[in-house]
């Protein structure tokens, strides 16, 4: 009677199989998920160029829009406000428009109608300038995060860099080789491992 050993020495072993088979569908379709989000990415920083491209200055609103499509179209654009009065002051690291590192320094401030704007006035190497500020009329771009930056700068200080959509990282299209990569990797390990088993015997 013939051996059956070689009918069923390449026989695929279901279970791994069908679980390295999972993974791998997984993969690809996070690499896939990740170029939808880089032609998002892409029609953001679009749509953030567009409008840091306007002249026209808009009201800070007294209340920040939940909805973030709306809060999109703010981004990115010139704006002013009028500050009643500093109830905060703080400072972070940030540049100035010539690139040099330093303290951003800022002040949140009370609004006319009520709510309240976190101000980037200006920049400084030292941490807490420009504390003689109290508050007035502010000019200048909204950054991300709901941030106005002065432009001009407020109490004496040198104008801070202003913010960039170029500034924000893309890396969705890595993102997606890597998973593709780990995909191609998964299965080739897995050919491996069947060889040496099916070598075996």
């Amino acid at each position: 009677m013939p051996d059956p050993a070689p009918r069923t020495r390449h026989r695929l072993p279901v279970l791994a199989t069908a679980v390295v088979l999972a993974a791998v569908a997984m993969m690809v379709w996070l690499g896939f998920w990740q170029i939808r989000r880089l032609h998002e990415k892409e029609a953001l920083l679009a749509r953030f160029a567009e409008a840091r491209a306007q002249i026209a200055e808009v009201d800070w609103p007294a209340q920040w829009p939940t909805d973030p499509d709306k809060g999109y179209e703010l981004t990115y654009r010139r704006a002013q406000l009028m500050c009643s009065a500093v109830t905060e002051r703080s400072s972070m690291a940030g540049h100035n428009a010539a690139g040099e590192s330093g303290m951003a320094q800022t002040a949140r401030c009370a609004l006319p109608g009520g709510g309240f704007a976190l101000v980037v006035m200006g920049w400084s190497q030292s941490p807490m300038a420009g504390t003689a500020w109290q508050g007035g009329e502010v000019h200048g771009m909204i950054a991300p995060g709901q941030r106005l930056v002065a432009d001009p700068p407020l109490a004496g200080l040198q104008p801070n860099a202003l913010p960039d959509p170029a500034d924000l990282p893309n890396n969705h299209l890595s993102y997606a080789i890597q998973w593709f990569a780990f995909a191609a990797m998964a299965l080739a390990i897995y050919a491996l491992a069947l060889r040496k088993r099916w070598e075996k015997g």
